[in-house]
């Protein structure tokens, strides 16, 4: 697993996206860009190379669902492995992110066990 990329944490509560780039840089990931919206994120996104993008679901005013749909669209931003997280875990939310091309989803609460399985998962699939 190549820790040299640049990760992209999002989520409209800052505190979720420390946590995250804290465990992010325990297990080993050097560049961890946190953002708290949608809109900011793919301004970022278009800017600057990511290697793996985590998202919240909830957020105002751009949702997680519709950053990784905006993703998929846009020929750059379509293969950037995408995790999203939410505390939903609703089959028919799980089915939405799927068919939006998501690469894996975690529901919270979590620890860091269970995202550095989801991110080996997602950065090992092969291409």
């Amino acid at each position: 697993m190549n820790t040299d990329m640049k990760v992209l944490v999002v989520d409209d509560y800052k505190t979720m996206t420390k946590i995250v780039a804290n465990l992010l840089k325990t297990i080993g990931f050097k560049e961890v860009v946190e953002l708290n919206d949608g809109a900011s994120a793919l301004q970022a996104l278009r800017k600057d190379k990511f290697g793996l993008v985590i998202s919240d679901w909830n957020m105002e005013p751009m949702t997680g669902l519709q950053l990784l749909q905006e993703c998929r669209k846009d020929a750059q931003l379509a293969k950037i492995p995408f995790i999203m997280i939410t505390a939903e875990s609703k089959t028919e939310n799980v089915i939405a992110a799927k068919q939006a091309g998501v690469d894996n989803y975690i529901v919270k609460p979590f620890n860091a066990e269970t995202l550095k399985s989801k991110v080996e998962s997602v950065l090992n699939k092969p291409a």
